[in-house]
């Protein structure tokens, strides 16, 4: 069985984490019955220095026939002023894949404990997903107005959009520990107060979970007193930009968190959750835990591959605990000698 995956390196250290995801990917399921396919492709940066266009014609038409996409990391100061952004590539990729649902896992492996900016008592053993609604809600939501005294965007959900993502969440749940939490500004805005409502109509389809709510600023404030009571967050598409990336501090480095964008049929996209690095491009020096963890979580969730998705994750731990880190762990490891210090252990 050959499953085909586009792989949108990208710009800055994407193509170094990216190089060493693919390899360890190639690794884990080389004995497997299922062959990848890769299919590179310009994206962000590197596709308006190629075609003019941060989302070529070519990069998304390869995408909408993929099995799934692998990416690295887009951006930087070489493009902040450009006409179109790389960043703007990423929206209309998501639009046109209508990728609506962002699943970030959030871990605290033992060997970044000291690393984490809570106490260890308190983060130890955290382990929760954040389920962010990624194509409505504020960023999306017509009208909008930059004036010279005025400016207002507009917040805008429907019952099917709310239902999708919260539906999305409770399949989690499910496979896990059974509790959603859904996070919402309910006393104050329409938009939860319908959010909340729904989310009580779905929870009827799956009578084995728990729902809970909670107001934002409340599970803001949770999520760094008591990270282990989680078990899956559900959320808004602002609210969720919030509260995963403040989640993602919780062991101490974006190095190592992985991401998920999943559409309602048809291809996923993975990719760190990190930013493209430019000032540490070309150093050698990038952790690309995040991208092979990436590749794991593709493994897991777009091909049911838990067996080879399991040897990555383990090795990649077992390999920080015996302290092969890079510097942003405190380490002095390169990329490519801790990508080799995992292939040694898929072996």
């Amino acid at each position: 069985m050959v499953k085909k995956i586009v792989v949108l390196a990208g710009d800055g250290i994407g193509p170094e984490i990216m190089a060493s995801g693919l390899a360890v990917l190639k690794k884990a399921v080389e004995h497997s019955d299922v062959q990848f396919e890769f299919d590179a492709q310009d994206f962000g940066g590197s596709g308006i220095d190629a075609k003019g266009e941060p989302l070529p014609s070519e990069t998304l038409a390869a995408c909408q026939s993929a099995d799934a996409i692998l990416l690295g990391a887009i951006g930087g100061p070489k493009w902040e002023q450009a006409e179109k952004t790389p960043e703007q590539g990423l929206l209309a990729l998501r639009r046109e894949l209508n990728l609506f649902a962002n699943i970030r896992p959030i871990s605290v492996p033992d060997a970044l404990l000291p690393l984490s900016p809570i106490k260890e008592n308190i983060v130890k053993g955290t382990d929760f997903i954040v389920v962010r609604e990624l194509t409505s809600g504020i960023y999306f939501g017509e009208p909008r107005h930059l004036g010279e005294n005025e400016a207002y965007d507009t917040n805008r959900y429907n019952v099917d959009e709310i239902k999708r993502i919260i539906r999305q969440a409770f399949e989690i749940a499910s496979g896990r520990r059974k509790h959603v939490l859904s996070v919402d500004k309910a006393n104050v805005l329409a938009t939860s107060k319908l959010w909340r409502k729904v989310a009580e109509e779905v929870a009827q389809e799956f009578p084995d979970c728990t729902l809970e709510h909670q107001y934002v600023d409340s599970a803001a404030m949770r999520i760094v007193q008591n990270p282990t009571a989680f078990d899956v967050i559900v959320t808004e598409n602002l609210f969720g930009d919030i509260l995963s990336d403040e989640a993602s501090v919780l062991p101490g480095t974006l190095g190592v968190l992985p991401s998920a964008s999943h559409g309602e049929s048809g291809v996923s996209l993975y990719e760190p959750i990190h930013g493209s690095a430019p000032d540490i491009a070309g150093k050698n020096i990038a952790n690309p835990v995040s991208m092979i963890l990436s590749a794991s979580l593709m493994l897991r969730q777009s091909f049911d591959m838990h067996e080879e998705a399991d040897r990555i994750e383990t090795a990649c731990f077992e390999a920080m605990e015996e302290g092969i880190l890079t510097k942003d762990l405190g380490g002095t490891t390169t990329t490519t000698a801790f990508t080799e210090a995992i292939l040694e252990k898929l072996a």
